[in-house]
């Protein structure tokens, strides 16, 4: 298939359709990469002796079993391999991890399972062998379609090696995304909304497009401190925001989130399981989950080094590190949080039930009158595309 040439949508009826419920997620960290981007903050690590995956599959295994005790018996709605660099694994090896949560959980037909993957480390042989493993949806780190960017992102592949690993997804796998980092440093509109418009063109149904910010601790951070690494300011970011809105809205790419856009139908439903403020188990080193008992949710998380947990897993069933229960006002804060991110907003209800009280009139009344939320109807609330570029001071104002 030539790689502008557009896919028969009608293969992804075989997925089940998004209910609107939150759902029940399985993260699996794989905390491995080829090399660390300079930018990137996420748990990964870089080992130049190869990873033992047996080992690591076997401990990944043994985990799912003790978080299968805290969360009991549940319904899977979509499996998420993230990193890191799954596509660093072997196929054998996504295999074993796909039956193990099919031992613990219900894993009907048709969920979504995605699993990250870089363009420098895909190969038609992989590809196939994770789509044999059950992945029905791949998302690529494309992150610039220019050689010169893609070098300063620290990124280990050129454009032709993305373009290559698009058309692979594409042929590939019922679903596909890819991620672009734009308001990169002396990017202008002009140059953004080319690169966006030919990035259009060779997606399928969905794309993550996320503005580059400067994480302490990456080596960009140290860069930007001593002024040698400048970023859009406030106002051209906001530009190049407005201009990320306007294109994909006209090409049929609406925003559904922040940062992601997709065709209608076509949204990623594991992340839409974080944004609902569902449930989700985390498995693997750094992995965070969300598991409700009774009337409380425990927030959990593991230790973030991959021998460290390694070990904790052999020696004592698991990587834990903190487990936490929250209280009502917690959970409130978080279903906001989470929420208000969505372009369908915050079911108020929900929110009232959790926090035992109703929105400060004062605060949100100063919002809607600044045009930075909206209401739909009696039931939803949501930040408008205005609020959405303040969107941390709207859910903090109407957190308070």
């Amino acid at each position: 298939m030539d790689i502008l040439e557009q896919p028969d949508l009608t293969r992804y009826a075989a997925l089940l359709p998004d209910t609107g419920e939150p759902g029940f997620g399985v993260y699996v960290h794989w905390p491995f990469c080829a090399a660390k981007c300079p930018y990137c903050d996420f748990n990964s690590h870089v080992r130049h002796q190869p990873v033992d995956q047996e080992r690591f599959t076997a401990a990944f295994l043994k985990e799912m079993a003790m978080v299968r005790q805290l969360s009991g018996p549940k319904t899977v709605t979509s499996i998420f391999l993230g990193g890191g660099t799954p596509s660093l694994m072997n196929p054998s090896t996504v295999s074993a991890i796909l039956d193990g949560i099919a031992k613990h959980w219900h894993v009907p037909d048709g969920i979504e399972i995605t699993m990250e993957a870089n363009p420098s480390s895909v190969e038609a042989e992989r590809f196939r062998g994770y789509r044999a493993a059950g992945v029905n949806r791949v998302s690529l780190g494309v992150q610039a379609l220019n050689d010169r960017d893609l070098k300063f992102l620290g990124r280990l592949h050129d454009v032709a090696d993305a373009l290559k690993a698009i058309k692979l997804a594409r042929d590939i796998f019922p679903r596909m995304s890819f991620d672009l980092i734009y308001a990169r440093p002396n990017q202008t509109v002009d140059e953004w909304e080319r690169e966006l418009k030919e990035a259009i063109s060779y997606a399928v149904d969905h794309l993550s497009l996320y503005q580059l910010t400067i994480e302490e601790g990456t080596p960009f951070y140290g860069l930007h401190k001593a002024g040698k690494l400048i970023v859009p300011d406030g106002d051209q970011s906001a530009l190049l925001y407005e201009a990320t809105q306007e294109i994909t809205n006209r090409e049929g790419l609406p925003a559904y989130e922040v940062s992601n856009h997709a065709r209608p139908g076509a949204e990623s439903r594991h992340n839409l399981t974080y944004w609902r403020y569902g449930d989700y188990a985390g498995i693997g080193p750094g992995a965070h989950g969300r598991l409700t008992r009774g009337s409380m949710k425990i927030a959990t998380a593991t230790e973030r080094k991959p021998e460290s947990w390694l070990d904790l897993v052999e020696r004592d069933g698991h990587g834990t590190i903190d487990q936490e229960q929250l209280g009502y006002e917690e959970q409130a804060d978080e279903l906001l949080l989470m929420g208000l991110r969505l372009k369908e907003g915050v079911d108020l209800a929900r929110w009232q039930q959790l926090s035992g009280r109703d929105p400060d009139p004062k605060r949100e009344e100063f919002l809607l009158e600044h045009g930075f939320i909206e209401r739909i109807g009696n039931s939803r609330l949501r930040c408008t595309p205005s609020g959405m570029l303040i969107l941390d001071s709207v859910v903090a104002d109407l957190a308070c």
